[in-house]
């Protein structure tokens, strides 16, 4: 048995002493299959699940009419009287599901972003991936530039634009962590001054329509957005897990990961290519709701004690974020049901404040 540092100082991107883990290495005869076991993650990640899975139970049981948490678990196995079944499967268990997949997919996608550039800031709402998708939905609703393609299709052509813009700006005999930041961060204002003319230049209904999805909303989610970025995570969600154990070695810097036969920027740009797959499909489908992608990925990390934002815990804690505010979206107010991009916005800004405060302790915010 071996034991490594399991909790990093985040804002450094280093393993500090504070903490350690016991990390079992396992080898398969067949499938031939290698690894390490840790067990702590496991029991996060599993505990997680759990939380997640009761999270949306209570968020279908609430409402004007209430259900019992009982007959919700029946009913989300097709069992119960046919008027809770209309209720839970048809009129609230959409709009859960929309929340619980996106918040998946920020989780993922702020932790791939977060250990690819080694810095605890970096996130979709930072780099301008959100900002980007956020513009080209916003010139469909307003300027009819939709080309029969709907908002999944307009949100991931948004986001990749952004992202090759950035990474193609970033490049210089290569990319760095730092410099996609640095560059993701002007990409992203020029992004949100591009939709603040397209909303100054629409028409009253237009403007409203997409101000409520720029905040993040769940409001009046059904199947026809839950389906596509289901389907779209069902590709994406695989594929970083597998890009991960390749992402640990970013973490000791691109020389030693050239060392170690690892191509730095072939991996480099599929981390970014899959999060702006995950970060496109959930922002089309919620909207831009703020801070999932930045403090998830940190929360599972300190809770899993780990050296990098794991991929998987980081995205069903971003679904439990997202999933307990559009409760309190819809119950903090009686008779008003907020979106819940504001409620995620009020939490994660004190988060946002907390890392900026320990990356400037630790010397670390360039």
């Amino acid at each position: 048995m071996t034991t490594d540092s399991a909790i990093t100082d985040a804002d450094t991107g280093t393993v500090s002493g504070k903490t350690k883990a016991a990390a079992r290495p396992f080898r398969l005869a067949f499938p031939p299959l290698s690894g390490t076991l840790r067990p702590r993650q496991l029991t996060v990640t599993a505990g997680l699940a759990v939380a997640v899975f009761a999270a949306l139970c209570w968020h279908v049981s609430i409402g004007e009419y209430g259900i019992p948490l009982a007959d919700v678990v029946r009913a989300l196995t097709g069992s119960g009287d046919a008027g809770t079944l209309l209720v839970v499967q048809e009129l609230r268990l959409p709009r859960a599901m929309t929340g619980l997949l996106a918040g998946i997919a920020f989780g993922m996608s702020g932790a791939l972003l977060q250990t690819m550039t080694r810095n605890p800031l970096a996130s979709p709402d930072m780099i301008g991936l959100t900002q980007g998708a956020g513009t080209a939905v916003v010139a469909g609703i307003v300027l009819g530039w939709d080309f029969g393609l709907g908002t999944q299709a307009l949100g991931l052509f948004g986001a990749l634009a952004s992202a090759l813009i950035v990474y193609g700006l970033a490049w210089r005999r290569g990319t760095t962590g730092y410099r996609i930041i640095l560059v993701g961060i002007g990409v992203s204002w020029i992004c949100l001054s591009a939709t603040d003319y397209l909303l100054a230049r629409g028409g009253r209904f237009q403007a409203q329509a997409a101000l409520g999805w720029l905040v993040g909303n769940l409001n009046g989610r059904d199947w026809q957005q839950a389906a596509p970025l289901a389907y779209a995570l069902v590709v994406l969600v695989p594929t970083a897990l597998l890009i991960g154990r390749l992402m640990r070695t970013l973490q000791l810097g691109d020389d030693v990961a050239k060392g170690l036969g690892t191509r730095v920027q072939t991996v480099r740009l599929t981390v970014l290519l899959t999060g702006v797959g995950l970060v496109a499909f959930a922002t089309a489908a919620a909207g831009p709701v703020a801070f999932v992608a930045l403090a998830a990925p940190q929360i599972a990390q300190r809770l899993c004690r780990t050296a990098w934002p794991p991929p998987l815990a980081a995205g069903l804690t971003g679904a439990l974020v997202v999933l307990a505010s559009d409760v309190l979206a819809r119950e903090l107010i009686p008779g008003t049901e907020l979106p819940v991009g504001i409620v995620t916005g009020v939490l994660g800004a004190p988060v946002l404040l907390w890392l900026l405060i320990r990356v400037n302790r630790a010397g670390s915010g360039g």
